[in-house]
């Protein structure tokens, strides 16, 4: 159950709907052998609650039923939807199926909630309003944020590189979407005059299927500027540095954004407080520290 609970969580990270959590390696062969303290401790804590609370396994019985029974619904139902999405009709209706058996088996469980299956609950509400709360908060994060289309960018860029002088060597400057650039990517060359001879945009791109890792650099859009791309699966645990030294980048330095959130309302507050008590996503690929320059935003949700 606790790698089980690791892997879900790192899966849930690497598509982001969950905060990042600090994340240590205990393997030099295996890059999948991971640990995560904060998930680890949480189990703890919430086994020694049901511990306390229920006193002998007899009585565990009503929660554990309407667990089990409404994590097979809910699988059923994401089933589901994942056929219907794909145009896969006929095990779509497999799926409905036995999701409906699910459902049956679920709903002759709901007379335990009054007997302690509300537990099964509220410890399910944590994660749930985490994973709500970040996800939520990242969408209006990201609609706020002053982002400068990529042709204006393009021409702004052009005219500082002609004109304005260049430090020696390579930057990578770490982008979500190479469409729309960062408001602290503006900020840094425009602003400040940090322009070097090549500047990489950087990112990295989750594929749907579980393995497999490719690096790669597409098009550039003018001179002075690449873009380089790491697309991965979402069980892949990688070394960036690896990749970037095997596509011949030797970067001098390594730019991300960082935002100094001002919020209105419990709600913004709590995501705010959220941002700040988790680690950057920059500290989830393990990126040599030495490099890195992390150019804070302030913006107001």
């Amino acid at each position: 159950m606790i790698s089980g609970m690791f892997s879900i969580v790192y899966q849930a990270i690497t598509t982001r709907i969950m905060p990042v959590f600090k994340i240590d390696y205990t393997s030099t062969e295996l890059r999948s052998q991971i640990y995560i303290g904060s998930v680890n401790w949480f189990l703890l804590l919430a086994v020694i609650f049901i511990m306390v609370e229920f006193g002998q396994s007899s009585r565990l019985a009503s929660a554990y039923g309407l667990a089990v029974t409404g994590d097979m619904t809910i699988t059923g139902l994401a089933m589901i939807c994942i056929f219907m999405l794909k145009k896969k009709y006929p095990l779509a209706l497999l799926a409905l199926i036995v999701t409906f058996i699910d459902i049956t088996y679920f709903s002759s469980t709901l007379h335990k909630i009054p007997h302690g299956g509300y537990w099964s609950i509220v410890l399910a509400f944590f994660p749930l309003t985490m994973i709500i709360l970040f996800t939520e908060g990242q969408k209006r994060l990201y609609r706020v944020m002053d982002f400068m289309p990529r042709d204006e960018f393009i021409l702004k860029f052009e005219r500082f590189y002609r004109t304005n002088p260049k430090i020696p060597g390579t930057a990578l400057f770490l982008v979500k979407d190479a469409s729309e650039i960062s408001p602290y990517i503006v900020e840094t060359m425009f602003f400040h005059g940090i322009i070097y001879e090549e500047n990489i945009f950087f990112s990295i791109v989750r594929r749907p299927d579980p393995f497999g890792v490719t690096g790669y650099f597409k098009e550039d859009p003018c001179c002075g500027i690449r873009v380089f791309e790491i697309q991965m699966g979402y069980m892949e645990v990688i070394n960036v540095e690896e990749i970037l030294r095997e596509n011949g980048i030797e970067e001098r330095a390594i730019f991300y954004g960082l935002e100094d959130i001002s919020a209105r309302g419990i709600v913004w507050k709590a995501f705010s407080m959220l941002k700040r008590i988790t680690p950057t996503f920059i500290s989830f690929f393990q990126l040599p520290p030495k490099k890195l320059h992390g150019v804070l935003t302030r913006i107001e949700m």
